[in-house]
């Protein structure tokens, strides 16, 4: 399969989504629970299994096909589930997620990095992968920080000579505390800056 075959399933897996994501939240909006998180969270709790599954399974979307923005799955995670359920959930989601993305762009090559990235994006940070050591040094830090590009860097990340083992520990061991810090700043940040200020 070429890359830009792989391009068409994306575009067609995007529409495909969207559609879905829609058609859900209209009918939870018929169902009543999205204007009470209570409700909306007892809802999702009844759903047991399936309500996890899909909850990860979008979020391992969002970061192979950035549809919705990361924070505000990540912090839906922790809503719905709770800090620590939330977390976990968030966490397996977007591990798995990258690893799909280190092995489309190790499979594929920059001809997909060309569609799935912009080519500003790309030329920003393709220099920092001419040295090896350099590169694996900055991305660890990156995964470690929650302000870097993760999903681009993954990507990238599979265009070197980084083995899959060395990347499957770094995101392993670096993301549980960007997931963590990232989920509860959104969840607390807002809360504690309006008490702050009050």
């Amino acid at each position: 399969m070429t890359p830009k075959n792989i391009r068409h399933l994306i575009n067609l897996a995007t529409v495909a989504v969207v559609i879905a994501l829609i058609a859900v939240t209209i009918y939870w909006y018929d169902l009543g629970i999205l204007s009470d998180v209570k409700v909306f969270q007892a809802y999702i709790a009844q759903l047991g299994l399936i309500g996890v599954l899909f909850f990860v399974i979008i979020q391992i979307i969002q970061v192979v096909i950035p549809i919705i923005p990361g924070g505000i799955s990540t912090a839906a995670g922790v809503i719905l589930f709770g800090p620590w359920f939330g977390f976990l959930y968030n966490y397996v989601g977007i591990a798995v997620g990258s690893f799909i993305n280190f092995f489309l762009a190790r499979r594929y090559g920059k001809p997909l990095l060309t569609y799935l990235i912009s080519e500003k994006t790309y030329d920003k940070y393709i220099g920092y992968t001419k040295n090896q050591t350099r590169f694996d040094r900055l991305f660890t830090l990156a995964i470690v920080l929650p302000v870097a590009p993760d999903d681009v860097l993954c990507l990238l990340a599979g265009l070197t000579k980084m083995t899959f083992t060395k990347f499957f520990w770094i995101i392993v061991l670096g993301k549980p505390l960007t997931i963590f810090a990232y989920s509860m700043s959104l969840l607390y940040g807002g809360r504690w800056l309006i008490d702050l200020f009050s």
